[in-house]
């Protein structure tokens, strides 16, 4: 009996007549084969061995997968939603306010944008935005010639019924003893906020007008969050809409 070793490698190129074979991972054993193959050539001729019993080599192919390509998942940016003024959101609060108004014609002096306390501002100013928000005077006390205010400057509230953030920038209340002013002591058990509405676009009356449209007890939001709707734009100037 004659044995056949055939050595293959991975990437061995094999040509059987007119068919060629390429392994990649091979194995290699020897089997005892009682039957007499019959090979096919190019030329259709048969050939027909020995009848006598041969050793055969098989190969088996074992086919290794190509390995899967990750999948990468681009996540979606998100939209910050707007905050419910109604839901509380941490650190914020809420409070019932006087709010009345100041305008450009009626400040301290007259026909000016003069503040005392400027923070984002160097005069009284703002859109309404969180960025750049509406000038507040608060009540304020002067005691031992220093000037104290009710809330420390750079203070931000939420007013919604205005849709608009405000900055406390100014100081609400004149003389010597400002706290014994009403900005200071409050209206009816509720604190006093005067807004700036600007008006030095407009006519005097019209910034009277919206002074008059913004006054009375509304809810507002101290330390509010940065999310809340705003209708931006100096309120005088926009028609001082109320919602």
């Amino acid at each position: 009996m004659q044995k056949v070793t055939i050595p293959l490698l991975v990437g061995t190129v094999v040509f059987v007549g007119c068919f060629v074979i390429t392994y990649q991972s091979l194995v290699v054993r020897e089997e005892q084969t009682p039957f007499v193959p019959v090979i096919h050539t190019s030329s259709s001729s048969e050939v027909l061995a020995s009848s006598a019993p041969q050793t055969s080599t098989l190969i088996s192919v074992v086919q290794t997968p190509a390995p899967a390509s990750p999948v990468v998942v681009t996540p979606t940016p998100s939209t910050p939603p707007v905050s419910n003024p109604s839901s509380p959101a941490p650190g914020e609060i809420r409070f019932e306010a006087y709010v009345t108004g100041y305008s450009y014609w009626d400040n301290t002096p007259p026909g000016s944008s003069a503040i005392s306390n400027g923070v984002v501002h160097d005069e009284a100013s703002g859109i309404g935005t969180y960025a750049d928000p509406i000038t507040l005077a608060v009540g304020h006390s002067i005691i031992n010639g220093k000037d104290i205010l009710d809330y420390p400057p750079g203070t931000r509230f939420y007013f919604p019924y205005l849709k608009k953030y405000v900055m406390v920038e100014d100081t609400c209340g004149d003389g010597d003893t400002p706290q014994d002013g009403p900005c200071h002591s409050g209206y009816e058990g509720h604190p006093w906020l005067d807004l700036y509405v600007d008006g030095k676009d407009v006519s005097r009356s019209a910034s009277t007008n919206c002074m008059n449209s913004i006054t009375d007890v509304h809810t507002v939001i101290q330390n509010p969050a940065l999310t809340y709707a705003v209708v931006a734009g100096s309120l005088s100037e926009t028609g001082c809409e109320i919602f």
